[in-house]
């Protein structure tokens, strides 16, 4: 089972944290990054999405140590845990209350079991996010991870020490300190009960594997704080998550032909363009959707065609679209999926529904992956509530 550890994090000495955290990198545009730029001289951004040519990644390494030495950022006094709450109501018009905590998960290999995938990933070619860790040689953005172990969220339920809160887009964002022993300990037992899955950030962890293995054949070593990575983990339950849909764009295909082999596994019955109401029928009813600029079909799955296939419909769109020479892309949100068709960037879109918790469970139990791109969880973390050293 993995380790999950307390450390001492490094935090921003305000409590205006509506200034200076921002959205994971990878969902930043130019423009968003313009925005919290402008919103504080001292946003996270700055270190975690560097501007510039070759040197950015220094500029960003010098930035951290310059807000550390000026006091804008500062160290805990002892090693900690970080309660982080996210109250919102979702899509689906219910309530939710996640309550997670932020400490040092094990870097394990791959197939070591511990630390576990639920989905097959595409491949990264960037080198940015190593780059940025060997320059600053911290971790900046936490992988979220989901505990197989039960009772976690129980352990959370009593408030920390209130470090800010700040609500965006709906969303109330609450940071709060554990340092007695006691509850550290009972926390991370728990946590090293079970396996935890990945649920968002593989490339974050996989970066955080090649690190470890740069710093042990630097060093011989296998006790540095390159053996962990910073990382949130909630209990992988029903109430503690809210996953939604990330549908399929194709393109390098005309949109007949794609209709053509998609009726060789589903019924195609014409209906109206979709609406958020069509998701939620999409859901209570089990079809999907094809969107093109010619009309849009509900897809009701052939009996038998799937037999033998995991009842995942990115896996059903896998199968019956296995021979045809196309180009997959992914979109999360309704609107931008259908502009993306109407606007010509993709011949046609079909629209899957929410992979529910038990499926994520089986696949963590059973060792199975599900397809790229099969969940979208929400809300995304936030960037700069914590800051993890990898210095000794």
């Amino acid at each position: 089972m993995p380790r999950f550890e307390p450390f001492a994090a490094i935090r921003y000495a305000t409590d205006d944290l509506a200034s200076v955290i921002a959205p994971p990198y990878d969902v930043l545009s130019e423009a968003d990054v313009d925005a919290l730029e402008a919103r504080s001289r001292h946003n996270v951004v700055r270190i975690d999405v560097p501007r510039g040519g070759e040197d950015r990644y220094d500029l960003a390494a010098k930035t951290m140590h310059g807000w550390l030495d000026e006091e804008i950022l500062v160290v805990d006094r002892l090693p900690s845990f970080t309660i982080y709450r996210m109250r919102f109501t979702d899509s689906a018009g219910q309530r939710r209350d996640i309550a997670g905590v932020l400490g040092a998960l094990e870097v394990v290999d791959r197939e070591t079991g511990g630390v576990l995938p639920h989905e097959r990933t595409t491949a990264e070619a960037s080198t940015d996010r190593l780059d940025l860790t060997r320059a600053t040689a911290a971790n900046l953005s936490p992988v979220w991870g989901l505990s197989l172990s039960s009772g976690l969220t129980e352990l959370l339920a009593e408030p920390g020490e209130a470090l800010g809160a700040v609500t965006e887009a709906g969303v109330e964002h609450v940071v709060e300190r554990i340092t007695d022993p006691l509850r550290i300990a009972a926390i991370r037992d728990k946590l090293a009960a079970d396996d935890v899955l990945i649920a968002d950030g593989h490339h974050r962890y996989g970066v955080a594997r090649s690190y470890r293995d740069e710093v042990r054949e630097a060093t011989g070593r296998t006790d540095t704080p390159a053996e962990l990575t910073l990382a949130f983990v909630n209990e992988l339950i029903e109430e503690q998550l809210s996953v939604e849909a990330i549908h399929r764009l194709y393109t390098n295909i005309d949109e007949s032909d794609l209709g053509d082999a998609l009726a060789r596994s589903f019924e195609l019955i014409p209906t109206d363009r979709p609406s958020p109401a069509t998701l939620a029928e999409m859901a209570t009813k089990g079809f999907l959707v094809l969107f093109t600029r010619e009309g849009t079909w509900r897809l009701h799955a052939k009996p038998g065609r799937f037999d033998g296939v995991r009842a995942l419909d990115g896996g059903w769109l896998e199968t019956a679209l296995a021979d045809l020479p196309l180009t997959v892309t992914y979109q999360h949100g309704l609107d931008e999926t259908l502009s993306e068709v109407e606007n010509g960037r993709a011949s046609a879109a079909v629209l899957i529904r929410p992979v529910n918790v038990a499926e994520i469970e089986r696949t963590a139990r059973e060792g199975l992956l599900m397809p790229p791109k099969s969940t979208f969880f929400t809300p995304k973390l936030k960037t700069g509530i914590v800051i993890r050293s990898l210095t000794e």
